[in-house]
């Protein structure tokens, strides 16, 4: 099999290594090159034909971003950001997303050389993927892991007489790789008196709060970070914190937000699956599910979970889809109702938020 190039750019000399180190130690991957600053790759990348870009956010010489910019709209390529886990490094790489990168790492806080080979798979595994994603200008993973693959039982039952309270249509989005972008496209078509929507999009902790604040500030609804015990109410969206499961709850009077610190759902905190099952349980045949972009399979089970009581289900289609693995596997299962086009999502959305419940339960299946 043809090992995927890589070149790596980042102006510290001991990141360059250990990530050249890291990367070599998956034999699918071969470090072809390094550079310590944009003007150096754009040469290299020229002489080199690298399959995968590596590239740091602060750099001398041309930032991390301006380089991507200009890469994206004159030799679109794959790209994974590595960056620090803070506000600002959360802010660069959203920012990052957004001009086609495809996903990003980020850089253990400190003792660098000692603790970077403990993240090794993680960082390989998203270079194979990027390798083969379709990276993209402004839009119209996998982490190898040995612990036990557990199933949203570990977090949430299956209600076993799932039913409509409340009477009030919610939206709920999964996503992954890719789906910061993906989501953003669906936000920024909503009006402010849209349906409430729940998210959980696959991001570490430090980069949810960030991410929630981009997608206020393009979106005619209200964006926020989900807190435990929030009212859900229309023109809000509400997105899953990065280090906890974000459920929907019946309370006996409202929907609102549960957040739970159990254990990783097929390998994910948040998981998608985890949301989706507790909208059979509180909001029944009134959910709306939709899969995004994603690289595994969290959400397809829970998506045919919502299928099966009524409730209608969309997935992205592959040529809108920077990943179409989690998409593609609910799809494959006969978990969603239809396929559509990302540009094309919310208008759907919309359309089946006035849609009665009755009606569109009635038409699963056909």
């Amino acid at each position: 099999m043809q090992k995927v190039r890589v070149l790596i750019v980042d102006d510290s000399a001991l990141v360059r290594k250990v990530l050249t180190t890291m990367l070599e130690s998956d034999p699918g991957i071969e470090v072809v090159g390094t550079a310590a600053d944009p003007l150096i790759a754009r040469d290299k990348i020229k002489l080199l034909n690298p399959d995968v870009l590596t590239l740091d956010v602060e750099m001398p010489r041309m930032d991390g971003l301006t380089f991507l910019d200009n890469l994206m709209r004159l030799r679109p390529m794959p790209v994974v950001m590595v960056s620090t886990l803070t506000e600002r490094g959360a802010d660069v790489t959203l920012r990052a997303l957004e001009l086609g990168a495809v996903d990003f790492f980020t850089k253990p806080p400190a003792d660098l050389a000692n603790t970077f080979m403990d993240h090794a798979p993680e960082i390989c595994a998203k270079v194979r993927l990027a390798a083969g994603a379709k990276p993209r200008e402004r839009a119209s993973v996998s982490k190898l892991d040995v612990a036990p693959r557990l199933s949203a039982d570990a977090v949430l039952p299956l209600a076993q007489t799932p039913g409509t309270r409340g009477g009030t249509r919610i939206i709920a989005i999964g996503a992954s790789t890719g789906g910061t972008e993906a989501i953003r496209v669906v936000l920024e078509a909503m009006p402010p008196t849209a349906p409430p929507i729940v998210i959980t999009q696959h991001i570490p902790a430090a980069f949810s709060g960030p991410f929630a604040a981009r997608m206020d500030s393009c979106s005619a609804m209200r964006v926020m970070e989900a807190r435990d015990g929030q009212p859900i109410q229309a023109g809000h969206a509400y997105i899953a914190p990065g280090s906890q499961h974000l459920l929907v709850m019946w309370d006996g009077a409202k929907h609102v937000c549960r957040l739970h610190d159990g254990p990783p759902v097929n390998r994910h905190k948040p998981a998608v699956d985890v949301l989706f099952r507790s909208m059979v349980a509180s909001v029944g045949a009134a959910a709306i599910g939709v899969l995004l972009t994603g690289m595994g399979d969290d959400g397809a089970r829970g998506l045919g979970e919502l299928k099966e009581i009524g409730a209608p289900t969309l997935v992205q289609d592959e040529a809108s889809s920077v990943v179409w693995g989690m998409p593609g596997a609910a799809w494959k299962a006969g978990a969603a109702n239809e396929m559509l086009p990302l540009d094309a999502i919310a208008a759907r959305l919309l359309a089946l938020a006035h849609t009665p419940v009755s009606v569109a339960a009635s038409r699963v299946g056909t």
